[in-house]
């Protein structure tokens, strides 16, 4: 049995900050201890609320007012970390612009996620292994922009036929499965071609 970690009330939180010389803690100071935690465990999704409040030196209660739960403290850690590429595609920089063959924009999206995935898998099997996953807004992101990008490649205003095949594609990404896939010896290399082979697969309505 895992020892019980101690847990501060908001009281002595400000108490403990006040006698370190320490500001308030801030969110972003919370999302930067519960990243370092996630990161140095080998089960990510047993870090608990507990343990990301005893290191951010905060009570339990400051952190649910400031995420509500432990879910919305991992989607707000992954907006953070996904805000670059979001603000990619959303301003249509390269290669989503729209120089950019549709078919290559669905291909680039997809492998863009992927390297964001293996870059924070910390992050992402903790929020993975919780429930909701699929109403978070970081997947309704995601499958938003995969359907838009295989509407525009395949050329078709087949709405149900998008929203499968993003269902379908981003399925694939799951971070335990990416994971399972490289260590039964797929490289890194080899599962960005098969990916991009599939996603090119599905744009013949």
């Amino acid at each position: 049995m895992s020892p019980e970690i101690p847990s501060l009330t908001d009281r002595q939180s400000v108490m403990q900050r006040k006698n370190r010389g320490r500001p308030p803690a801030s969110s972003d100071d919370m999302l930067a201890a519960a990243d370092r935690l996630f990161a140095q465990s080998e089960i990510p999704g047993a870090v608990t609320m507990d343990a990301i409040a005893l290191a951010a030196c905060v009570g339990k209660g400051t952190l649910f007012r400031a995420f509500g739960n432990r879910d919305g403290l991992l989607d707000a850690l992954w907006a953070a970390k996904i805000a670059t590429l979001k603000a990619s595609v959303e301003s249509s920089a390269p290669p989503f612009d729209a120089s950019t063959a549709p078919p290559d924009r669905l291909v680039a999206f997809l492998d863009a996620i992927l390297m964001f995935k293996i870059a924070n898998r910390h992050l992402i099997r903790a929020r993975e292994l919780s429930g909701g996953l699929l109403q978070s807004p970081h997947y309704q992101w995601m499958h938003a922009e995969a359907r838009r990008c295989i509407m525009d490649a395949a050329d078709t205003a087949d709405m149900a036929y998008a929203t499968y095949n993003a269902h379908s594609l981003l399925a694939g990404l799951h971070i335990d499965l990416i994971d399972e896939m490289l260590v039964q010896g797929l490289s890194l290399e080899t599962i960005r071609k098969f990916q991009a082979t599939r996603a090119r697969n599905v744009l013949h309505p």
